[in-house]
C-alpha cells in the first residue's frame, strides 16, 4: 500500500467569494466525502496538496489529518485550472479500513519478449482488470512481464503478479498479451 500525508483544516463557510479568499491566503478548499456519502468541508495547503497530488495515482492512498484526527482517503476528484496551472478544489472520498475495495486497474506490460525477438508480433489483449481487496493490500500498479513470452504463447491475467488477500473479479483466463508468428 502507497500512502502519503496531508493535512487539512475544518472550514465552515462556502461558496465562490470564501473560495477564492481561501484561494488568495494560499490554501484550497476541499470536501472530504465518508463511506456514507455525508460531506465535510475543509481546506488544505495548497503547496502541500500539490506535492501530494502529482506522486499520487488512483489507488494511492492519502493519510488524510484533519485537526488531529487521521482518515485514509483517495482523491476522488480535483478542479485544475489549466490557464494558472493551479489546482481550484479536491474532492477526497474517505474509506473503511475493514472494508474490501473493488477497484478497476489498468494492467502495464513490461519486457521485450523472447518471440518479438524471433520474429514474431506482440499483441495486447485486457487493458484493465478488476481486483478486491482490503486497502492495506491495494496495489500500487499491475505490471505483467512478458519477457519469457514465446511465438505462440499468451500471457493471461491469472499470471498477473497479485499480492496475498488480491481477489481477481475479472475473467482468470482472459488473454492479456500475446506473441504470434
Amino acid at each position: 500500500m502507497d500512502c502519503l500525508d496531508l493535512n487539512a483544516k475544518l472550514r465552515n463557510e462556502s461558496g465562490k467569494s470564501a473560495a477564492k479568499k481561501l484561494r488568495a491566503t494560499g490554501r484550497l478548499p476541499a470536501v472530504m466525502y465518508n463511506s456514507k456519502g455525508v460531506a465535510t468541508m475543509l481546506d488544505v495547503d495548497e503547496l502541500e496538496f500539490t506535492k501530494v497530488w502529482k506522486m499520487a495515482t488512483p489507488t494511492t492512498l492519502i493519510s488524510l489529518d484533519v485537526e488531529g484526527k487521521k482518515h485514509l482517503a483517495f482523491i476522488q476528484d480535483t478542479e485544475y485550472d489549466i490557464k494558472a496551472d493551479k489546482n481550484l478544489h479536491v474532492d477526497f472520498h474517505v474509506i473503511d479500513e475493514d472494508k474490501p475495495l473493488k477497484v478497476t486497474m489498468k494492467v502495464q506490460i513490461a519486457g521485450n519478449p523472447v518471440g518479438v525477438r524471433e520474429g514474431g508480433v506482440l499483441t495486447t489483449g485486457v487493458k484493465e482488470v478488476t481486483i478486491e481487496c482490503l486497502p492495506k493490500d491495494l496495489p500500487v500498479r499491475i505490471v505483467g512481464d512478458v519477457s519469457n513470452l514465446a511465438c505462440g504463447q499468451s500471457f493471461t491475467v491469472k499470471e498477473l503478479p497479485f499480492a496475498e488477500g488480491v481477489k481477481i473479479l475479472s475473467d482468470a483466463n482472459a488473454v492479456v498479451a500475446k506473441v504470434y508468428k
